[in-house]
């Protein structure tokens, strides 16, 4: 695995006014105060979550309330229904007077060598099209050898770790200049950022997607066909595509999870997967690949 940052797992920064227009629970709020947050997110009412909890509406009033005590089974039984993540399970536990179950380790940690290892598995040998595994706030962990090769021109600023792809990619001085469909990938990339948000309630999220809608789109950018707003989407997926000395290359991308992940580290790493969506990317990698070994081979 070519690691280019391994950052440490940090906490998601406050947001007094919360997200969604519901208060963001503070960690000496009490438990109904993280419940009833988590169930007005899930857009839940009482009846719903006690139906889908197997719980009486009273008794789940009670616990949201504050005039019930809900047991450790009760509190892990209503995140699991509520898809709450791993992360904020710990909190809902801590906030119930139970201790933490979910442990945070970092990717480097020996408990996590095979899972780490997986990863560069996959990154490794998706050569030679280009793989990266990011963390929660899209922050860059690793990446195979041909990342890096389809950064150029990026100001250093943005190449400093922690890398943050999603800055990386749509900040005027990183590779939005050479985004060929840059409306349609940054309209992609917003609102799969925002479906996120919607998910896990991070402010930190919160924060990139306001700062990211704010970028101003290069004048220098011309749309392709492709990308015109407005127009009928012909293809399947939403396509990269990226101008580079070796012409327009054009990627289709996959995400990869771990599938039974109860550290919060793995449940919060995902890896990126771009593959040619025509032939002619395809051979252009390959040709890359080839010059590359061929000029290590050299050194």
């Amino acid at each position: 695995m070519n690691a280019i940052a391994v950052p440490r797992p940090t906490a998601s920064a406050p947001s007094p006014a919360g997200l969604g227009g519901w208060p963001q629970p503070g960690i000496r709020d009490p438990f109904g105060v993280h419940l009833r947050h988590w169930r007005k997110r899930r857009r839940l009412s009482q009846l719903d979550l006690a139906q889908e909890a197997d719980v009486s509406t009273r008794h789940l009033s009670y616990v949201e309330t504050g005039r019930a005590a809900p047991s450790r089974e009760m509190v892990l039984r209503l995140a699991d229904r509520l898809e709450v993540p791993l992360r904020e399970r710990n909190a809902l536990l801590v906030a119930a007077g139970y201790a933490p179950m979910y442990r945070q380790r970092a990717l480097d940690d020996p408990a996590l060598a095979a899972a780490r290892r997986a990863v560069e598995l996959v990154l490794e040998g998706h050569s030679p099209y280009p793989a990266l595994a990011i963390d929660r706030h899209w922050n860059l962990v690793a990446a195979n050898a041909v990342v890096p090769l389809l950064l150029a021109g990026a100001s250093p600023e943005l190449l400093q770790a922690p890398i943050n792809v999603l800055r990386l990619s749509l900040h005027p001085d990183g590779l939005a200049p050479r985004i060929a469909n840059l409306a349609q990938w940054r309209a992609h990339l917003l609102e799969r950022l925002q479906q996120q948000i919607a998910a896990t309630g991070d402010a930190t999220l919160q924060s990139l997607h306001d700062e990211l809608a704010a970028y101003p789109a290069p004048a220098n950018v011309h749309e392709s066909p492709a990308g015109a707003a407005g127009g009928e989407l012909t293809g399947v997926v939403v396509p990269f595509q990226l101008a580079t000395p070796h012409g327009v290359l054009s990627f289709i991308s996959t995400t990869t999870i771990f599938g039974t992940p109860v550290d919060v580290t793995l449940q919060e790493l995902a890896v990126e997967s771009f593959f040619p969506a025509d032939a002619r990317t395809a051979a252009a990698l390959a040709d890359i690949a080839a010059q590359t070994k061929d000029d290590s081979t050299r050194d």
